[in-house]
């Protein structure tokens, strides 16, 4: 499953291999993530750390003060996600977000500090002195704001934990704590607050300002294309300098909050993947990374256009986790999702209680082949969902015989059931049944693996190129690419499926 912002950057290039590596963080006032080798094993009978609370959306306003306000992020399901039997576990029913925020590149590891009034050119000086006061008076709070910002963004790529919190006011300290221990454990890289024009005064609230921030983060490679999240602050003006009062997770952005926003993580890195997961499930951790590290060899051939991602980010939600990660509110069947996070990235999303009983391997490489073949703006809608999934399901499959792929069953269901035969018609709705969507998730990887077979996989991976990254009409690419009518290879693809399914 994916979802994904917008842009039109391209992707960095691949990071040079290294081996798993692992990097303790020391412990923080409150329990911070720390980051354990896919080499440890946890002892039989050892004692599960305990996941904490989840951080609320924003740190508690003092009595009569006012909370920074948001969009509400989208309602999560009110059901625990399910053991789903099979394959079509959701990786991929793709629900693409469009981006609210266009990706930066990297310029410098900090913002710059708003020019003072007296270090302008005269052009400059003039146009702030004929700003109105309160224009004034709140470009000079920005400049302030900046400057602190641009100390904690230093403190917490030179791991200084006393730095990155003497920005703020004790009531929100422990929460940036833990976000801290995060992102630390994460290897973050790149870290550049630029806020998003000037800060508004809080009505009612003498010295208090709202400030909308954009952070731009890399992981473990220090010279990625940021990805953005913008999230709401609030300030307390007054003495040396602002102090930093709240801070929301990103329910403005429609991807929705990121882990490291709102829960503890442990976190192993490996030569091509970066594995996160809650304490209670860390002794997951070793296993996942193994199986993560595999998958991305796959995943790496369906790098479209190319290069692969620097590092694929994978997550393991628990139930808690699963609910409230980017937002929550999946279909019941979804066991993945890969969901666009701006700089050509995307992170992927594991549920823990959804996962096949022969291991994560399967849906790790067709998720991370979403991550490798799929542009930040996502696919172009609901018709050219059979190529989308379908790629990722013939990756997933890696390589067996067509006779052992274990969906038939449901392909055979839908093709002599309700389906009208048209690819372009086969996406599942949300509430569609289990074998309604493993048919569907089938009927796809049918249909890709029939091109391969012709065309082989460079030529339905250019194919792939041009309907889903350059949007030409599935008729246009098929002549050009393919060097054939659409509407005569649809119709043996969809033969081919038939005969398949018996």
């Amino acid at each position: 499953m994916t979802d994904g912002p917008a842009t039109d950057e391209d992707e960095p290039g691949p990071a040079p291999d290294r081996r798993a590596e692992t990097t303790v963080v020391p412990g923080p006032v409150v329990p911070g993530p720390v980051e354990i080798p896919a080499s440890v094993t946890v002892p039989a009978g050892a004692a599960a750390v305990p996941s904490p609370a989840l951080a609320p959306a924003a740190v508690p306003a003092p009595p009569g003060a006012e909370a920074p306000t948001s969009v509400p992020a989208p309602a999560p399901d009110p059901v625990a996600a399910r053991l789903v039997p099979r394959r079509w576990w959701g990786w991929a029913a793709v629900a693409t977000v469009v981006a609210l925020l266009a990706c930066g590149v990297p310029a410098a590891l900090l913002t710059a500090l708003v020019d003072r009034d007296d270090d302008r050119p005269a052009a400059g000086r003039a146009s702030v002195a004929s700003d109105d006061p309160a224009t004034l008076a709140a470009r000079r709070v920005g400049e302030r704001l900046t400057a602190q910002l641009d100390r904690q963004a230093a403190a917490l790529l030179g791991g200084d934990r006393a730095g990155f919190l003497a920005v703020a006011d004790r009531g929100v300290r422990a929460e940036l704590t833990r976000r801290f221990a995060a992102l630390r454990a994460l290897r973050v890289s790149v870290w550049r607050a630029e806020p998003e024009g000037l800060p508004t005064p809080v009505a009612g609230r003498s010295g208090q300002w709202r400030q909308q921030v954009t952070f731009r983060y890399c992981l473990v490679v220090p010279d990625c294309t940021p990805s953005p999240v913008l999230v709401a602050t609030r300030w307390r003006e007054g003495g040396d300098a602002p102090l930093l009062l709240a801070v929301e997770e990103s329910r403005s952005a429609r991807t929705g909050a990121r882990p490291w926003e709102v829960s503890e993580l442990v976190v192993a890195v490996g030569a091509r993947t970066v594995v996160a997961t809650t304490p209670a499930l860390r002794g997951k951790l070793p296993g996942l990374l193994a199986e993560a590290e595999e998958a991305a060899k796959v995943a790496d051939l369906y790098a479209v256009p190319g290069p692969p991602p620097d590092r694929y980010r994978v997550f393991y939600a628990g139930r808690a986790e699963w609910r409230r990660w980017y937002g929550g509110g999946r279909p019941k069947w979804t066991a993945g999702y890969a969901v666009g996070v701006g700089g050509g990235h995307h992170e992927v999303v594991l549920n823990a209680d959804a996962l096949p009983t022969a291991g994560p391997g399967e849906l790790l490489r067709h998720e991370l082949t979403h991550a490798a073949s799929l542009p930040d703006r996502g696919h172009p809608g609901r018709p050219t969902w059979w190529l989308v999934e379908g790629l990722a399901e013939y990756a997933g499959a890696d390589g067996a015989p067509v006779s052992r792929y274990d969906g038939l069953d449901e392909v055979r269901r839908l093709v002599t059931g309700g389906w009208d035969g048209r690819l372009e018609a086969l996406a599942p709705a949300d509430t569609a049944p289990a074998d309604r969507v493993g048919g569907s998730y089938g009927v796809g990887y049918l249909a890709v693996r029939h091109l391969v077979d012709r065309y082989g996989e460079q030529q339905v991976l250019a194919f792939f190129r041009s309907v889903v990254h350059d949007r030409r009409p599935v008729d246009e690419a098929s002549e050009r690419v393919l060097g054939e009518r659409w509407s005569t290879l649809h119709d043996e693809c969809v033969g081919y499926l038939r005969s398949v399914a018996g």
